[in-house]
């Protein structure tokens, strides 16, 4: 009874461990980074833009959206954590995103 007693003791404890606000903003801005590498390595030939979410042991950890511009693309990716979300938007041309090895040509109708 005692070693039951001790065990939900420790559990107890070790569940109520705050973590630190700084902790939970990493965290979701990993999420994001990890859409926006998701959203550069996924660039579609023929549409003009991507819509996905990313989810990880049925949690919602990314949301990305791509959307091509002229002369370049855009990419917004919320990357979520617990009740945190960070959102990420970034423009890139072409001509990078060629240079980074992400597309291999500039597209025609850009």
């Amino acid at each position: 009874m005692k070693t039951l007693l001790v065990l939900l003791i420790a559990a107890s404890v070790l569940a109520a461990q705050p973590t630190s606000l700084k902790e939970n903003l990493d965290q979701a801005f990993t999420f994001a980074q990890k859409g926006v590498e998701y959203a550069f390595s996924n660039i579609p030939d023929r549409k003009s833009s991507l819509n996905n979410d990313l989810i990880d042991n049925d949690q919602l950890i990314a949301n990305v959206k791509l959307s091509k511009e002229v002369h370049g693309v855009k990419v917004e990716s919320e990357g979520y954590f617990r009740s945190y979300r960070i959102k990420i938007t970034l423009y890139r041309s072409y001509d990078k995103l060629v240079e980074d090895g992400y597309i291999k040509y500039v597209p025609e109708d850009n």
